[in-house]
């Protein structure tokens, strides 16, 4: 099982990451981050999507938990002028509040490859 950093490094290889980070939502902090970060500033980036994490977390239209034999929520999508923000939540056997996010420059990135990609970096974090 690879470490956060490692985690983090292949992050950055996916076409048009900007930067990455790993995200504790319930408290809002970086438990590891790589490259740039929204206006600079990875905490601030953090905390700012810890506040959407958790709205959506705490809404039951997004909750479909009982519908299906998968987690309730799997990924979050916001599309801005110029980028991407993709957020994936890391599921483990305990009671994990941790995702990771990537910030992507819309002109570079492929949305599909790189929510496959990061599907995939989330599934190595939790060993098997």
């Amino acid at each position: 099982m690879p470490g956060i950093d490692q985690v983090l490094s292949q992050a950055m290889g996916i076409p048009g990451v900007l930067g990455a980070a790993l995200i504790d939502w319930t408290s809002g902090l970086t438990l590891g981050t790589a490259g740039r970060a929204p206006h600079g500033d990875h905490d601030a980036a953090a905390a700012d999507t810890a506040d959407v994490v958790q709205a959506v977390a705490r809404n039951a239209t997004f909750d479909t938990s009982g519908s299906t034999d998968g987690p309730a929520l799997e990924d979050l999508i916001i599309t801005a002028a110029g980028s991407y923000h993709l957020i994936r939540f890391v599921h483990t056997a305990f009671d994990s509040q941790t995702y990771l996010y990537l910030w992507l420059d819309r002109a570079q990135a492929n949305l599909a490859v790189a929510r496959l990609r990061l599907r995939d970096l989330a599934a190595e974090l939790v060993p098997s």
